[in-house]
């Protein structure tokens, strides 16, 4: 078939791919490998890709094309394809050059600071460089805003979760809130008169990266087609040819280390299993932050902290780092289902997590809409964190409101993606379990086939084919539905 003006947009759209390639690539070595003093040099050189993105999104020949693409004849692949070509043409279109570059600059200055900040202490010295994020930040936002209607937050969360709004976040947050500080109490009660035995350390890092290393590849991580590292704040980057996971490593624990790479490796298969043949375009990238979270937390919360995965591995645990009593299967799997509310979201346990999330929405909506300001943080931190989780966070800005990366480049918007990317999780495995009866015998058997199946089959292949409500009721049966979080978590934690 002849389309000329789709064949055109698709070498653009590859061009950028590969400038994005670069991007994710520079971006994964800031964080993982660069030494200190090249940080300026390097948030330039990405500042300067960002506007040269910018620009090849904007160029006003792309409107041309894209009218004229509508018009030709395009098989229903293409179609997605021009839908989700014109959405990141809006959204560049909305943003001037100057503003792309200023916001890439600030995030860079305030990340790369805030990695000693947060170790002193210093929410005043984070402040100085965060003010800046923030006001560049709204100032995206109200652009947005202005252009597509939305409120100022919801124009943001639109970047990550299209489709999803805040009202409805706000509604489905608004029911876990009214049950889940009575389960987590319940589990609580119900755990303290269970036997814990407590895994005795010191645990060498090379044994621990050797136990992941081995983890990733069971969980089918192509070790060809990407690598593990170090970095202060576990993620997953690079691109889907090249994918780069991170954990971090305490000598004394090692069960965060093991499942921040479970989680990773959930985000990593994903992009490892995305179309090839489409990859390149936005209708072969990953549908949303909402939906790459259901990747890795049905990999650590529905996977990995399940009875019959934490099993199947057991005997690695063992293998290496040493005989104790506390890597038996069944205290392995009390271990990694204990309840204990604590400052850390990425070390929470799954029945808290939803509550360090909701708390993020509800603090940067604020912030965002102008309710609050910066200098309001901690203060609305710490009243959250003793209502929702009972616990004091006054002065602890380093395990308190400076936790976390996502401030720090103004990815304002992305919280609420983690708890809805439980509940797709749940939803998921839920349906696998329908179809799948004897699913954790076969898990504790080594067979993870079905698990990866699904996956592979509803949303790993369709990466941005449908839109996130059409690929959710297509692998599921029915839209998003929060009643299998809840069932999900009590038939675990009671």
């Amino acid at each position: 078939m002849s389309a000329p003006a789709y064949q055109q947009l698709e070498t653009i759209f590859t061009r950028l791919y590969r400038y994005q390639h670069l991007a994710a690539i520079a971006g994964w070595d800031q964080a993982a490998m660069m030494p200190p003093q090249g940080n300026d040099a390097r948030g330039a050189a990405m500042a300067e890709l960002s506007v040269l993105m910018h620009g090849t999104l904007t160029d006003p020949q792309l409107k041309s094309w894209l009218a004229a693409a509508e018009q030709e004849d395009l098989d229903a692949t293409q179609r997605a394809s021009l839908r989700e070509m014109r959405r990141s043409w809006q959204h560049a279109n909305l943003l001037p050059a100057s503003l792309v570059e200023a916001k890439a600059l600030a995030g860079s200055r305030c990340e790369h600071a805030w990695r000693e900040q947060r170790k002193a202490n210093d929410w005043q010295g984070f402040l100085q460089n965060f003010r800046e994020v923030l006001r560049l930040s709204r100032e995206e936002a109200q652009l947005l805003a202005d252009a597509t209607g939305k409120g100022r937050y919801d124009a943001l969360m639109d970047k990550y979760e299209p489709g999803m709004n805040s009202a409805e976040v706000e509604r489905i947050f608004g029911d876990v809130k009214s049950w889940l500080p009575g389960l987590i109490r319940q589990a609580m009660d119900k755990q303290a008169g269970e036997t814990l035995q407590a895994a005795k350390g010191p645990f060498a890092v090379e044994s621990q990266r050797a136990l992941g290393m081995e983890i990733m590849g069971l969980l089918g991580f192509d070790f060809d087609a990407g690598r593990l590292d170090v970095s202060v704040h576990p993620f997953c980057g690079g691109v889907a040819e090249d994918v780069r996971i991170t954990t971090r490593y305490r000598t004394d624990d090692f069960m965060q280390s093991m499942m921040g790479i479970v989680h990773e490796t959930g985000h990593a298969r994903y992009e490892q299993r995305l179309p090839r043949e489409l990859v390149h375009l936005p209708v072969g990238q990953a549908r949303s932050m909402g939906i790459h979270e259901s990747q890795s937390l049905s990999f650590e919360m529905q996977l990995g902290r399940g009875p019959a995965f934490l099993k199947l591995i057991a005997p690695l645990v063992r293998k290496h780092l040493g005989e104790q009593p506390a890597f038996d299967a069944a205290n392995l799997s009390r271990m990694y289902t204990r309840v204990r509310p604590g400052f850390i979201r990425v070390d929470a346990d799954e029945l808290t997590y939803p509550a360090h999330v909701i708390l993020r929405f509800e603090i940067e909506r604020a912030l965002i809409e102008g309710d609050i300001e910066a200098e309001d943080i901690p203060a609305l931190w710490d009243e959250k964190m003793q209502a929702y989780l009972g616990i004091d966070t006054r002065g602890n800005y380093r395990d308190g409101c400076m936790q976390d990366i996502h401030w720090t480049d103004g990815s304002f918007g992305y919280f609420p993606s983690y708890t809805l990317g439980a509940m797709y999780a749940a939803q998921y495995f839920a349906t696998i379990r329908r179809q799948v009866p004897d699913l954790d015998a076969r898990i504790a058997a080594g067979d993870l086939a079905p698990v990866f199946d699904w996956l592979e089959a509803n949303i790993w292949s369709q990466a941005s084919r449908w839109e996130t409500g059409e690929l959710v009721q297509r692998a599921t049966g029915e839209a998003l539905n929060p009643t299998h979080f809840r069932a999900h978590l009590e038939a675990r934690y009671l």
